[in-house]
Order: structure tokens, then C-alpha cells, then sequence
């Protein structure tokens, strides 16, 4: 046994999920949009990439492996424009980012949501299927994002209660398809809560005429109501995002305005908190930590550029944090996945694969 195995997720050296595509995906891909190959040759190009990637994963001393999201362009629209009730538009304008922009992409509740016969299912058993005694990690959006990311129809839901009300309940039953299917690992991902970190987007929320302590308790009482129930042997996580395309961010502002909410009040078993910059703040926040079963993965090796970190810097963060949050509710992962876009991040392979051999190696160092 490894010596980072742990009983359960998440583990000592751990990862977000999402992976650099490759160039047989990317050509595939291509070749799928012009009509040169079939869904079926795009599949078993995918499955071939993915048990590829797998091994890599296990190779470098992951405990838990993902697909990469290598069937996604997207880490939150493909997921959720495939609920019952949802719909997917191209939208006038992409997500802006510091400098960059994304394709355009929209998403629309145009009829009462629901969770049936979603094809991620699938993805997740063929995952699970070449696994082995490594754990399968999956990683969807977090229901936040459906508000967050999607417009409302407000003939369909002209009552905000009853929109969160279902929400809730559509992902109580996705988590209950993806444990049925095998899945014990589950990690959420939001980047609504560092907008709420934010001064500049909490200002631009209240310009829409959205109040932001008032969106934090609905978020938070919808993923506790989707969570609420779940079989004791998953493991359910949540990643902070600041926002990751080609290198690039959104938001910036340290946990304190959610900190106490968050880990006082979100009922899951870890945080992947982004602390790979002065962006993400300092450790301080982690004083709400009070549950001593709650697992705090620090993303102290960024996924944003191929140099790698002084082992001895991170160690010492790591120190740093402890003086919060006991050592044994310590992680280590990088701040976020390579590809949160199919079009990923701006570094190769190697060096995606020497970054999380690097945070393999630190956790093996500090965690004896």
C-alpha cells in the first residue's frame, strides 16, 4: 500500500481533474464537427486516450484518477445542459477572463429540472472500469453554477424557491445515479464562491441587483439539501475556483467574507482551496475550520505555467496552514485542473505530468 493511501478521499496528494487533451482528442474532435468520423470513432478515440492517461495518472502516484474531462469542452455546460429541463444556445459573448475571452456559450431552464438518463453516467463506469484499486474521481459542476452560469425562465420558475428547491433535488439525484454506478469520489466545482471573495465582483453582483450574503445561503442550502442523504462510504468535495482558461483568471480575494459559511456551514467532506498566489489570500480564513473529519486540499502547485515550485517554499506554506488546520487534515493537489476548456492551459504535457509528480513527491516528504 502507498504510503499516501489514505481510508478515504481526498488524499494526501491529490488532483482537481481536469487534464491537458491530447492531440489524438483534439484531431478527433475536429473530425467529428466537419462529419469525417462518427460519434462512435470519437468514443473509442476518447476510451483509448483516457486508459492512456489513466496509467500515466497511477504511474506518477496518484491515489485517485480522472478522465481529464477529455469527453468535455467544457468542465460545467456539457454536464449541465444535459438535465432534463436545460438547453444549451450560443450565446452573443464568451466568459470574460483577465485579458481573454472564451468561446461563446450559453444555457437556459426553459422547463421543470430534472435528473434522468444523463450520459455522464456512462463516462463515469468507463472510468471506473479501468480504475483498478486506484479511486475514481468524478467532477461535475456544483449546482450553484446552474444559476450562476444559466438564465431562468421565469414562466417556468416564476418562484425563486421552487427553482433551488428542484435544483437541490435534481442533484440529490444525480449523486445517487453516479453512487449507483460505482462512484464514491465525487468533487463538486464552483467558482461562484470566489466571486463572492471578491470586493470587484461582489459589486458588479449588486449592479445586477443581486445581493450577495443572500445568494450565499441559497447556494449553501441547496448543495446541503443535494448532499443531504448520501451513503456514508462517498466522499463528496468542493473545488474553489478562481477561473482557469489558457492560463489565465477571473477573480481575486482572500476566503474571509465566506470562509465561515463555507466551513462552518457546507456539509462535505473537503475543500480544494486555490492558494497558488497572493490572489487567493492568506491562511487565516482557515480558523473556521472546526469539524475535524473536514479535509482542507491546499492548491499550492499551480496549474497555470510549467515551472516548477520550490519543494521547500511549499513545504513551508504547508507549516504555514497548519497553524489553522491540523497537519492531518492537510492536502496537497495543484490550484486547479490543466483543461477546465478543451483548449487548456499554457504548458505541455511533460510538464503537466512533472507537476503533479512534484505534488506527489512533496506529500510523500511531508505526510511520513
Amino acid at each position: 500500500m502507498s504510503q499516501l493511501q489514505k481510508y478515504a478521499a481526498p488524499f494526501r496528494a491529490d488532483q482537481v481533474g481536469s487534464l491537458l487533451r491530447s492531440e489524438e482528442i483534439k484531431k478527433a474532435r475536429i473530425q467529428r464537427s466537419a462529419g469525417e468520423i462518427t460519434a462512435e470513432q470519437l468514443r473509442t478515440v476518447e476510451n483509448e486516450e483516457i486508459k492512456r492517461i489513466v496509467e500515466k495518472q497511477k504511474e506518477v502516484g496518484l491515489q485517485a484518477v480522472t478522465d481529464g474531462e477529455f469527453r468535455r469542452a467544457w468542465w460545467h455546460f456539457d454536464f449541465l445542459e444535459n438535465l432534463i429541463g436545460v438547453e444549451a444556445y450560443e450565446a452573443d459573448n464568451g466568459i470574460q477572463f483577465q485579458q481573454k475571452q472564451t468561446k461563446s456559450r450559453g444555457i437556459k431552464v426553459n422547463s421543470k429540472l430534472n435528473f434522468h438518463n444523463h450520459p455522464m453516467i456512462e463516462d463515469y463506469k468507463f472510468l471506473h472500469s479501468i480504475a483498478g484499486n486506484h479511486s475514481a474521481k468524478m467532477t461535475i459542476p456544483s449546482p450553484s453554477m446552474l444559476h450562476f452560469r444559466g438564465e431562468v425562465d421565469s414562466s417556468v420558475y416564476p418562484d425563486q424557491d421552487e427553482f433551488f428547491h428542484d435544483l437541490g433535488q435534481t442533484y440529490k439525484k444525480a449523486i445517487r445515479a453516479f453512487y449507483d454506478a460505482g462512484c464514491r469520489y465525487l468533487q463538486l466545482d464552483d467558482t461562484s464562491w470566489a466571486y463572492l471573495c471578491s470586493d470587484e465582483q461582489r459589486a458588479a453582483m449588486k449592479e445586477k441587483g443581486l445581493n450577495p450574503d443572500q445568494i450565499s445561503q441559497l447556494y449553501l442550502k441547496t448543495i446541503n439539501d443535494a448532499v443531504s442523504g448520501r451513503p456514508d462510504d462517498m466522499k463528496i468535495t468542493m473545488h474553489i475556483c478562481r477561473g482557469n482558461f489558457r492560463s489565465t483568471w477571473i477573480s481575486s480575494g482572500g476566503y474571509e467574507p465566506v470562509a465561515e459559511i463555507l466551513f462552518g456551514g457546507l456539509n462535505i467532506d473537503g475543500f480544494f482551496l486555490e492558494y497558488d498566489s497572493d490572489r487567493a489570500g492568506g491562511f487565516e480564513p482557515l480558523r473556521f475550520v472546526n469539524r475535524p473529519d473536514l479535509q482542507i486540499v491546499l492548491g499550492l502547485i499551480t496549474s497555470k505555467f510549467g515551472e516548477l515550485e520550490n519543494p521547500d517554499d511549499i513545504k513551508r506554506r504547508i507549516e504555514e496552514a497548519s497553524q489553522y488546520v491540523d497537519l492531518n487534515q492537510l492536502c496537497l493537489s495543484p490550484q486547479c485542473g490543466f483543461a477546465s476548456t478543451e483548449e487548456g492551459n499554457l504548458l505541455t504535457e511533460e510538464q503537466q505530468w512533472a507537476k503533479l509528480r512534484h505534488v506527489v513527491e512533496i506529500a510523500n516528504n511531508v505526510w511520513k
